[in-house]
């Protein structure tokens, strides 16, 4: 009637709803994110409340959940009582020497050394000689990200919120996935098993991200000390959280430990260089590839470009969102292929 193609016009509604939906999850990006924060983190302790959950004698999903962030709180107060001393004690002699470090900076450099030619010697010139030129922008830096702290500390509700959130998703995830399957009964088998992949890749996904960062932390740790760099304990903390970032978290860290390594003027600073750069490639085509599955590997062109989408989309948020997004891309993008192959086999 009227010339209207009944196909064309259901084909349009579906885009124009795809385009709202995409809309909406846009402006209410950072509701989300807290929420799929919330969501990561409840995967990461899944397994651990599963084996407390296997060893109770009744089975109380409410306990399970309760004992788990008794242990995680615990790890965590232990992790303090140990090293949170030792860490806000190099902080504060960091912070101490801080003035004198940038007023270090404004003197130009003495060239006394024998080996003035050496490589080690260029590479220190190099970086104190674009710490001089940026000295400026060093110092004007300090102002912008203590109003950046205060202005962040308006959302610290959210270290509370997501722990609470986490909490209600591990406790009533099945009845939430339940009630999700029901809403899609023709296609109840396919989600089923859809939600079931999606489920373990991210699982796999946070016990291989978690791992990759203790194992950072261990090792820079346990090498910088060995080696004498001044904050040692300190710089593998700065490290830690970031290596929950991909590329630009590690190379982040990276420029942060040389900066500190030779201002402090700490002598071995191309051992430092070299340490990184082969941890580097120890921790990206060794450790890696054996933690993560092959449902979560991806192509280091599909790693980039996502890095660099995600950040221009929602800023460090999308960077971290930016791998489990494109490997659940890629998941469903193999389901959807299998199930028309198994189509077209049952066609002929």
């Amino acid at each position: 009637m009227l010339g209207i193609d009944s196909r064309a016009a259901r084909a349009t509604w579906t885009a124009a709803l795809v385009v709202l939906s995409l809309c909406l999850i846009y402006m209410m990006r950072g509701t989300l994110l807290v929420f799929v924060i919330a969501m990561l983190l409840a995967c990461l302790l899944y397994p651990l409340m599963d084996m407390i959950d296997r060893l109770l004698p009744t089975k109380s999903k409410l306990l399970s959940v309760t004992l788990t962030w008794l242990v995680v709180i615990a790890i965590m107060a232990g992790f303090s009582v140990f090293l949170g001393s030792v860490v806000a004690e190099q902080a504060t002699s960091l912070t101490k020497a801080g003035p004198a470090i940038l007023e270090r900076l404004k003197q130009p450099p003495v060239n006394t050394s024998a080996d003035s030619h050496s490589l080690k010697v260029q590479i220190s010139r190099i970086i104190e000689n674009q710490l001089r030129e940026h000295y400026n922008e060093i110092v004007g830096i300090a102002p912008q990200v203590t109003l950046k702290v205060l202005s962040a500390s308006g959302n610290l509700i959210y270290l509370i919120l997501i722990p609470i959130l986490s909490f209600f998703i591990l406790r009533d995830g099945r009845s939430i996935r339940d009630a999700f399957l029901d809403l899609l009964e023709d296609y109840r088998p396919l989600a089923d098993e859809t939600l079931s992949d999606i489920h373990l890749l991210l699982l796999q996904y946070m016990r291989a991200l978690t791992l990759l960062c203790c194992s950072t932390f261990i090792v820079f740790a346990v090498v910088m000390s060995l080696m004498g760099v001044p904050y040692a304990i300190l710089l593998a903390s700065v490290a830690f959280p970031l290596e929950f970032i991909p590329m630009v978290g590690p190379l982040a860290a990276a420029i942060i430990i040389i900066a500190v390594t030779i201002v402090s003027g700490f002598p071995h600073l191309l051992w430092v260089v070299m340490f990184l750069a082969v941890f580097r490639i120890f921790q990206d085509y060794v450790l890696s590839p054996r933690l993560m599955s092959s449902s979560v590997e991806l192509h280091p062109f599909m790693i980039l470009f996502g890095v660099l989408a995600g950040g221009e989309v929602g800023g460090v948020a999308g960077i971290f969102l930016s791998i489990p997004t494109l490997a659940m891309i890629r998941l469903l993008y193999h389901r959807l292929s299998r199930m028309r192959a198994v189509r077209r086999l049952g066609v002929s």
